[in-house]
């Protein structure tokens, strides 16, 4: 918008500048006046056109909106026009005082054709600055609604991720509640995991993608605590295929793993196996959570959060509603989560 405005005063005042010269040409040139008879009249013309534009732009620029705002300025060209040509003739008058009766003459009757000539250069500086005045108003409107999206978004997003972190601490810390009756050792091993876990987890808050290997080591301090719980019942493989600069956004791997622990392990007394394949496919980052299912058992009611959470953050990030899917095979149930990557591609596409 700077380098508009800056374009505009140069043609204004080019386009003043050529006004000029085309003024002394006729009255020198071809009407055949003294030089310094066309040069008062042209310089005259051209002082008085200036400050006539100035007005305008100064007159549009007070208007305190922008409803009404075309027909304000063509009026505006209008009555500065005409109080420009006027004044022009009656200075050219009584100011340049010439014993030049033909000039005189000629004077007298140039109101007409000086007053249409500035009219339609005040309307087209009187249009143009509406327009800039109103398209300024849109860009304001448009950044402002911008920014609001932007900022609700983020709010968003930042209330999804906070509902992580209680949800999985009720589980935790009531795990721990029990552990301190039956096995002290256990629990006070379970309070320093976690408090690793939740130390690290306020290291990734401000992060907005993480490498894979990262969010790795923070999925390896999260089982770390659910084996605390679980014991050897819980045992969790990771297979990672050629995703080793591949991304993805923290906190969404947890809730799905943390998801498949809770339906794997619920009504099953003993091990239960539960395999993570990752993988980079082209431009997606694919990871795909395996667990046991089974439709017959009730698991307890959790808080909400899960599946959906993380299928609204994905929506928020990525504006898609196809990157998680799941599947019910049997006795197992799949959960796959896509990501998006910029810039990365696979071994297979090189």
């Amino acid at each position: 918008m700077l380098s508009l405005k800056k374009n505009i005063h140069w043609k204004v005042l080019l386009l003043i500048l050529i006004v000029f010269v085309i003024h002394f040409y006729l009255l020198h040139i071809v009407l055949h006046f003294d030089w310094n008879i066309a040069l008062e009249d042209s310089l005259c013309s051209s002082i008085l056109l200036s400050l006539s534009v100035w007005g305008i732009v100064l007159l549009i620029r007070a208007y305190p909106t922008t409803a009404a705002i075309y027909p304000y300025a063509l009026f505006m060209a209008l009555v500065m026009s005409l109080a420009t040509s006027i004044a022009e003739i009656q200075m050219l008058k009584w100011w340049f005082v010439t014993d030049n009766e033909e000039y005189k003459t000629w004077l007298a009757h140039t109101l007409p054709i000086r007053f249409l000539i500035i009219w339609i250069m005040n309307s087209w500086i009187a249009t143009n600055s509406a327009l800039r005045k109103n398209i300024t108003a849109l860009d304001s409107r448009f950044q402002m609604q911008t920014d609001a999206s932007v900022l609700l978004k983020e709010a968003e997003l930042f209330k999804l991720r906070q509902q992580l972190q209680p949800h999985f601490l009720y589980n935790s810390l009531n795990s721990i509640s029990a552990l301190i009756m039956i096995s002290p050792d256990r629990a006070q091993e379970m309070i320093g995991k976690l408090s690793d876990f939740l130390r690290s987890s306020v290291q990734r808050e401000s992060e907005d993608t993480l490498p894979v290997s990262e969010e790795l080591v923070y999925i390896e301090s999260y089982l770390a605590i659910e084996s605390v719980r679980f014991g050897d019942r819980l045992q969790v493989h990771i297979d990672l295929e050629d995703a080793d600069k591949a991304t993805i956004p923290p906190f969404l791997l947890q809730p799905i793993l943390e998801n498949a622990i809770k339906f794997g392990l619920y009504g099953r007394t003993g091990t239960v196996e539960i395999i993570i394949h990752i993988a980079l496919e082209g431009p997606v980052l694919t990871i795909t959570v395996n667990n046991p299912y089974d439709a017959n058992a009730q698991p307890p009611k959790g808080t909400g959060f899960g599946l959906e959470g993380i299928q609204r953050r994905l929506y928020l990030l990525y504006a898609r509603t196809d990157l998680l899917e799941t599947k019910k095979d049997g006795q197992y149930f799949t959960t796959i989560l896509k990501i998006p990557q910029q810039n990365v591609q696979s071994h297979t596409d090189r």
